[in-house]
């Protein structure tokens, strides 16, 4: 397994403090949570990593090798080969749902976890056919990105969507651009197509079992995901849910010190 990922990671240790594993969004990469982890400081150790697609990590062999299973245990692996035998686990989004299902699989290597803007898949293979359908319309959009520009474009669409909220309009969203743009448009269709919510199994039977204490993250302004994370709450009962103000789907971004706050607390526990 090792030899079909080189992952691109960071690792920043403080003696004695335990690891916080942070994982991205779609179209995000390692530095998504950067000014969360200023505020933090030194209360905890950190790990950020590119997801396979996005970044600088790369991927070798079979397109399998994007989906979420393989790359779970890819990141097992990376905890294993960097001694870390437990620890913390924060997902945004896709990278939500990724942290939702090693939490599930792997439920003895975390001590909690925290899920922003995160959903266990689709319920039933009608909503996921439609789902692969979208997301190949949008992976083609992607493939079409030949020059900068047009990347650029599309992610100027991409944060138009009603989940977002008006996040164009916060400070921090051109140096978000910024960093979004460091990203392969041809990788991040690999991405979407392989590990897209469509092409992801159903984790929402499992939740019941679930054993690991669950923090739900959702922002006051995205009505979808707070519908979702509702009935997460309602099935899980180690899963606490916080609706967090003046955000969207991004809340790291549109309300960072409210998102660090609520991280201490429920850590600290």
């Amino acid at each position: 397994m090792g030899e079909n990922y080189k992952f691109h990671y960071q690792l920043v240790s403080h003696p004695n403090k335990p690891y916080i594993i942070f994982l991205h969004g779609f179209i995000g990469q390692l530095d998504e949570f950067d000014e969360v982890i200023q505020l933090l400081g030194t209360e905890f150790s950190y790990l950020t990593v590119d997801l396979p697609g996005h970044g600088k990590t790369q991927v070798f062999g079979e397109d399998k090798y994007y989906n979420i299973e393989q790359t779970a245990q890819a990141l097992i692996n990376l905890l294993d080969e960097l001694h870390i035998p437990k620890c913390f686990l924060v997902g945004y989004s896709m990278g939500g749902r990724l942290a939702l299902y090693l939490t599930l699989y792997f439920p003895e290597r975390f001590d909690k976890v925290i899920l922003e803007s995160a959903s266990p898949g689709l319920v039933t293979e009608q909503e996921r056919i439609e789902r692969i359908k979208k997301d190949e319309q949008i992976a083609r959009k992607l493939l079409r990105c030949v020059s900068k520009s047009e990347f650029r474009e599309f992610l100027l669409n991409w944060y138009n969507q009603p989940i977002f909220g008006s996040i164009k309009n916060h400070p921090g969203f051109d140096r978000m651009l910024a960093s979004r743009l460091q990203n392969q448009p041809l990788e991040l269709a690999k991405s979407l197509r392989i590990m897209g919510t469509g092409s992801q199994l159903s984790l929402w039977h499992k939740l019941k079992d679930n054993t690991v204490p669950l923090l739900l993250l959702v922002g006051h302004n995205d009505d979808k995901f707070i519908n979702i994370n509702i009935q997460m709450s309602g099935i899980c009962p180690v899963a606490q849910l916080k609706i967090i103000s003046n955000s969207a789907h991004n809340i790291h971004l549109e309300n960072t010190p409210e998102f660090v706050q609520y991280i201490q607390d429920f850590l600290a526990g």
